[in-house]
């Protein structure tokens, strides 16, 4: 089973300013909602978590979805021997992490724990758990920041990313 989560940070937080409503693509990916994320393969009680302080936890839930997606376009799908391959990568760090999927499992590796074996999950297990965080990860912020609810951004990206 997966675990998806993610904390925010105190030291860095949004501009008092923001208008979230009216954030951009950037804005939103980029600059705002700061914190740590993890994932967590729960039976074996193993996780990959960072614990920068400054990753955008909504591009996270973002490039996440959009990877799960890419690793998806091989015509065989499941049944596809050869590797597909993807990275998430880290906007103020070298580090990434590294999905490769094969017969419909995606194992999970990072750059910052390179000893750690990968977490392994089944593809249509890592869709499921990636959008339903997306949407966890959207309607926590939105109760936060109420104006958020308003972003045609938010909207579009929960549109192209349902529920499963």
């Amino acid at each position: 089973m997966i675990d998806l989560g993610y904390s925010l940070s105190r030291r860095f937080p949004d501009p008092p300013q923001t208008r979230y409503a009216e954030a951009d693509v950037r804005t939103l990916r980029h600059d705002l909602f700061c914190g740590d994320v993890y994932l967590a393969d729960v039976d074996a009680d193993r996780e990959l978590a960072t614990a920068w302080g400054w990753v955008p936890v909504l591009d996270f839930a973002w490039a996440l979805c959009d990877i799960v997606e890419r690793l998806d376009r091989d015509p065989l799908g499941s049944r596809a021997s050869r590797p597909q391959r993807a990275e998430l990568d880290f906007t103020e760090s070298a580090d990434r992490l590294r999905l490769t999927r094969r017969f419909g499992w995606v194992q999970i590796t990072a750059d910052w724990a390179p000893d750690e074996a990968p977490l392994s999950f089944s593809h249509g297990e890592l869709r499921r758990e990636a959008r339903d965080f997306l949407h966890d990860l959207v309607a926590d912020l939105v109760d936060l920041h109420g104006d958020l609810g308003d972003n045609p951004v938010v909207w579009d990206l929960q549109a192209r990313f349902p529920r499963v």
